[in-house]
């Protein structure tokens, strides 16, 4: 289940992003997005684990809860669109 970690501190990089998930089970990736130009990270990123169940306990447990000052947000990451999709006619 790939998982969408919204409202991240500045300072939160993959490997914490890692371990805050991997409390609850085997993550399979971590990943904080940066700012294409300055590295920064813009404060959301994505958690991709294997098994559902691990990933819907995370997200009861993760959702909401204060990190670094912070309420991050988790929810089911939506699928991107292909870029046929995006096509404007």
């Amino acid at each position: 289940m790939n998982m969408y970690v919204s409202n991240l501190s500045f300072h939160t990089n993959d490997e914490a992003l890692r371990t805050l998930f991997a409390q609850f089970g085997a993550v399979s990736s971590a990943k904080v997005i940066t700012d294409r130009d300055t590295g920064q990270s813009r404060g959301f990123g994505f958690v991709e684990m294997d098994v559902v169940a691990e990933a819907q306990e995370a997200m009861k447990n993760l959702n909401n809860k204060e990190i670094e000052g912070r309420a991050m947000s988790v929810s089911v990451a939506k699928e991107k669109p292909t870029r046929a999709d995006n096509k404007r006619w």
